[in-house]
């Protein structure tokens, strides 16, 4: 595997950035990896952080270069600060940087494919969120979507969490986001509306014992309403590395990285 700190600027965010980048590599002779590259057009995860971390941090807390070795799968993780993947009221457009601009900027940089088929979005707490989000208001681009513990029920949790007021008003203002397109439960309902609209899958886990659990569990129960293929994994764990260092292995199993 290739291993890529890339520093580079986004015309959207009208700064200097940085995204980390896994590629695959075919090789023999490394000790104690099994490294497999199975195309030219590499599949893609896009691998998003939480809350208080950044583009280094799936790197530094786990094992998920050595895990996607074998699989020949492209990561490409993205920073975007404390923004909740979202074009913020007060702030930068890292909702648009992310959907939009780096895609075309990492395929312009790597050879990464462009089909539905071959892109994947996960990612942890914020990053859950962020990761549904995408694969439900862009599900022509995103075929299948992980949420880590994730901040799954944004609309209520934003009005019980008061720690986070001042960030929640830089994002979203004084808006009440719920039934716009920043609730997930009201993407669901928009895409079930839609039958000719193509469906990602979708994987959630939260451990019980996670401040995120009730919120996990009301995202849940509103999927089953629909047609979405929800695969859900819900046991004992907290909000914490070791815990997602163990759930993304499971997540890079139920992947459809069918090879070529």
């Amino acid at each position: 595997m290739a291993l890529i700190q890339c520093q580079f600027f986004s015309e959207v965010l009208s700064l200097s950035t940085s995204m980390t980048v896994i590629l695959p590599q075919q090789t023999s002779s490394q000790i104690g990896m099994q490294n497999r590259q199975v195309s030219d057009k590499h599949k893609t995860l896009y691998l998003l952080h939480g809350f208080s971390d950044d583009d280094t941090i799936w790197t530094r807390r786990t094992s998920i270069e050595r895990y996607v070795a074998p699989l020949g799968l492209a990561v490409v993780m993205p920073q975007v600060h404390q923004s909740f993947y979202t074009d913020m009221k007060y702030g930068n457009k890292y909702w648009t940087f992310l959907t939009e601009e780096l895609p075309e900027i990492a395929r312009a940089f790597f050879p990464l494919s462009e089909k539905r088929e071959d892109n994947f979005v996960a990612g942890l707490s914020m990053g859950g969120y962020g990761a549904f989000k995408w694969a439900l208001r862009h599900p022509d681009k995103i075929a299948a979507a992980a949420s880590l513990s994730g901040a799954v029920d944004m609309a209520n949790w934003i009005k019980q969490d008061g720690h986070l007021d001042d960030v929640f008003k830089l994002i979203y203002g004084d808006e009440d986001i719920k039934d716009t397109d920043n609730d997930l439960l009201w993407l669901l309902e928009q895409g079930e509306r839609n039958p000719e609209q193509p469906k990602p899958a979708l994987y959630q886990c939260c451990g019980t014992e996670d401040f995120l659990y009730e919120s996990n569990l009301t995202f849940k129960k509103k999927c089953e309403q629909t047609s979405y293929s929800l695969t859900t994994d819900f046991g004992p764990g907290t909000h914490e590395w070791g815990y997602w260092d163990d759930k993304i292995q499971d997540v890079l199993k139920w992947l459809p990285l069918a090879q070529k």
